[in-house]
């Protein structure tokens, strides 16, 4: 992390676009130690990595616990889960840790350190938290973790555009252009009203809402407008994912079809896969 600015020059310019971003006061390079304590009593978190050039977006879960920081750098997090393979040692890496119960959640972004058989270490590199705007609160239990095997969309088929129309809450993973200075991958939680996701066929319009003005994810979308999504259903423990490009509508008439949105952008769907009652939580 640079020592004049924690930020790319894609989200500069996204702060820019925007009208004025933070100075980034919040951002560390370190996890201070009520961040430590607050992801080892998670029972998941969602992280982002890149595969073959495409942002992904994954949950992993497990009994609190699960996700240890011995070091305000490091976060070790066990687990069997298959998303785990998504894990390069010295790739980018980030990790969201969201309590619904209590609406706090915070970032972790760095370096795969290793990814062996049922761990993966993260170096931490930059480590702040979001306030608790757009969570929803909900209480999560554990449940039984389906066999089904994973459905892969050749498009958005109806069960998925129901999910989507629903859904008030969904995960973004996206990534800095290669080589951009501080750039990385990041996973952040966009939430609003149900319905707040409008679907056209294949293209989502997703509202951008006022938050930190840190510009994380749009800043990523400048440089590199690929993205991956993920939405959870809470009751059935459904999981969609979806990858695909992106559009930011920094201003326009459209902007008034959304309450309260201070930008939009669309995402339009290149690959979908499905895991019917995949998360063990409900």
């Amino acid at each position: 992390m640079s020592a004049s600015s924690p930020f790319h020059p894609g989200e500069l310019e996204a702060q820019e676009r925007a009208g004025g971003g933070s100075a980034g006061g919040g951002i560390r390079n370190f996890m201070v130690e009520q961040h430590r304590t607050f992801f080892e009593a998670l029972p998941f978190v969602v992280v982002a990595t890149v595969d073959r050039g495409w942002p992904m977006a994954s949950l992993l879960a497990g009994k609190p616990g699960f996700v240890t920081a011995p070091d305000p750098h490091t976060l070790r997090i066990a687990t069997e889960d298959p998303a785990q393979g998504a894990f390069v040692a010295g790739a980018p890496a980030g990790v969201l840790g969201i309590d619904l119960a209590t609406r706090r959640r915070n970032r972790a972004n760095g370096i795969v350190a290793s990814a062996e058989a049922g761990t993966v270490v993260l170096d931490v590199r930059q480590s702040f938290g979001n306030c608790p705007q757009y969570i929803h609160v909900r209480d999560v239990q554990p449940a039984l973790r389906s066999s089904r095997p994973v459905e892969l969309l050749p498009r958005l088929d109806a069960d998925a555009r129901a999910a989507i129309s629903a859904a008030d809450t969904l995960f973004v993973a996206s990534a800095a252009g290669i080589g951009e200075p501080e750039g990385g991958v990041d996973v952040s939680h966009r939430g609003g009203p149900r319905g707040f996701v409008r679907v056209e066929g294949q293209t989502l319009t997703i509202p951008d809402y006022r938050g930190n003005r840190y510009f994380n994810t749009l800043g990523n979308l400048v440089s590199n407008p690929r993205a991956a999504l993920l939405f959870v259903d809470p009751e059935e423990g459904d999981l969609l994912h979806l990858q695909g490009t992106t559009e930011i509508v920094w201003d326009g008439p459209e902007l008034r079809s959304f309450p309260a949105a201070e930008r939009l952008w669309r995402f339009r769907v290149e690959r979908a896969c499905r895991k019917r009652a995949g998360l063990p939580l409900r």
